[in-house]
């Protein structure tokens, strides 16, 4: 088996089937992948130049909140995201920050443009079962390396923030899918990245069948449901970030499917934005927007779910077994299938 053969859903997929099918994004990955460290972080740019003069709607949900994710405050009350998203460990939560900072001053300089306060969002899972968390491996280098290297045909699997991550007791990492829908004779898309993280091995289901269970029969290996998973959607579609917030919503699909219980430990948390409608430094004081109709909004839900539910997927086909931090190893789905 392989992502090939995992049919998720009915809606189409974008042309890569990654977050890049939305005009724009793109996606850089740093790896960290040492004896004692298997970590890095992960960079979802959004497009345009200069994310804090062209602010795009945005929207966050926690569905539960073990995480320490930072930024979530300005955006749940401005509704708009005006840096890059990065994604990375939990104990480097601060220093992947403080790089978005430094980036940001540098972009902001190059337009003439005083920056005087940002908002960064990081985002994090906890990969310390096989990477020396405490050393802190991350540096500003990393970031910015993540940064200059993003595309839009990016890796997934065990790289970048998902280098050292688990799921469903079995090699997590970064997945990413899309979905192409119509509205109005109009088509658009909706993708979503996942670092997953979460999950217990025995309540792991592939295309509706309890596949966990052969896979605990066989390393008899039982971890409890936790961790986190952190999901990033971007879309096209023309949504306030009110509606925004109602479609990511709908990542929670994506973790329920595949087997996850949601435990205590887990800090799932979404963030969603759109590239439809920017938010110009320079804009007049009205402005006017394309607003979809809510009661259109079904077929973006659809879409999120389906698209989240196969960025978790694809994290774990996608990657190779690997052994890190005190001799720890976490195998790959793909052995018990190819």
């Amino acid at each position: 088996m392989n992502e090939k053969t995992v049919e998720i859903g009915m809606l189409p997929k974008g042309a890569r089937n990654k977050i890049s099918d939305v005009p724009g994004v793109l996606v850089g990955h740093a790896t960290i992948d040492t004896e004692n460290h298997k970590t890095g972080v992960t960079v979802v740019l959004p497009p345009g130049k200069n994310p804090f003069t062209e602010k795009l709607v945005g929207a966050s949900f926690v569905l539960n909140g073990f995480g320490k994710t930072q930024g979530l405050v300005q955006v749940e009350e401005l509704g708009t995201i005006e840096t890059p998203i990065a994604l990375t460990n939990t104990l480097n939560v601060g220093i992947v920050h403080d790089a978005l900072v430094e980036y940001m001053i540098h972009v902001c300089n190059l337009d003439g443009v005083r920056l005087t306060s940002v908002n960064p969002i990081v985002c994090e899972c906890n990969d310390a079962s096989l990477n020396d968390i405490q050393n802190r491996a991350v540096t500003k280098t990393h970031v910015f390396s993540a940064i200059e290297n993003a595309c839009a045909d990016f890796e997934e699997g065990d790289v970048g923030c998902g280098k050292g991550t688990t799921c469903h007791g079995l090699k997590g990492g970064v997945g990413s899918a899309s979905r192409v829908i119509t509205i109005d004779g109009q088509i658009f898309t909706l993708g979503v990245l996942a670092q997953t993280n979460h999950g217990s091995m025995r309540d792991l289901r592939l295309n509706g069948e309890p596949v966990g269970e052969r896979i605990f029969e066989s390393l008899r290996d039982h971890k409890p449901d936790k961790g986190s998973c952190i999901m990033i959607v971007a879309t096209d579609l023309p949504v306030t970030d009110r509606q925004l917030k109602r479609i990511i919503k709908r990542c929670a699909i994506g973790l329920v499917r595949p087997g996850s219980y949601l435990g205590h430990g887990s800090g799932d948390v979404f963030i969603g934005f759109s590239t439809a409608n920017r938010i110009l430094s320079d804009a007049p004081d009205i402005s006017d927007t394309r607003i979809l109709k809510e009661s259109k909004l079904d077929l973006a839900f659809r879409a999120c779910g389906e698209a989240a539910e196969e960025a978790v997927i694809k994290s774990m086909l996608n990657a190779s077994s690997v052994s890190g931090f005190g001799g720890n190893t976490r195998a790959s789905l793909k052995e018990f299938f190819l």
